[in-house]
């Protein structure tokens, strides 16, 4: 897995810098360069991205719809991948209207098939059994961590509102 990308003879590690020097150098100067470009092109555009604030919001929308249909759809070239763009825009639009964050649903979007992946390759390398995910006292910390910091928000409003009863049945 980790041969999939060509090193032409360069050795990654601590002597990088010492052994290509030249090489590390320009990738820099690129990455300074590429840093800079896009300061200098968009600095004359602002009167143009300003205007486009002045889009009317149905307009912007469909125009966001399209772009994002398109390129939901050219990934893989799957229907499928159009639904699953429908279902979360209407999860997005639920949560907007009910004040869930949206954070975490785009976080889980972008990390979903990563850890799927890393998930799957688990339970290959223990084969098929789920002690590669469960076994051991780290995993158990880990888990038991997650489920504090899933829990804690519950726990606080649980305490609100029972704080928020107790005055309410003094008064």
């Amino acid at each position: 897995m980790l041969a999939a990308f060509p090193t032409y003879g360069i050795q990654p590690g601590p002597l990088l810098f010492e052994n290509e020097s030249q090489l590390v150098w320009t990738l820099i100067a690129t990455l300074f360069i590429g840093n800079a470009m896009p300061l200098v092109l968009n600095m004359p555009m602002i009167p143009v991205w300003v205007r486009l604030l002045r889009i009317p919001k149905p307009y912007l929308f469909a125009g966001i719809l399209f772009f994002a249909s398109m390129d939901a759809y050219a990934v893989n070239a799957q229907p499928f991948d159009l639904l699953v763009l429908l279902v979360l825009g209407v999860a997005g639009l639920a949560m907007r209207r009910f004040g869930i964050p949206m954070l975490p649903l785009i976080v889980g979007v972008i990390l979903g098939p990563m850890a799927e992946r890393q998930a799957r390759m688990s339970l290959q390398l223990s084969g098929g059994g789920l002690s590669g995910l469960v076994g051991g006292p780290v995993s158990w910390t880990v888990y038991g961590i997650v489920a504090l910091i899933a829990l804690w928000p519950l726990a606080v409003l649980v305490k609100r509102r029972s704080t928020r009863d107790r005055e309410l049945a003094a008064a």
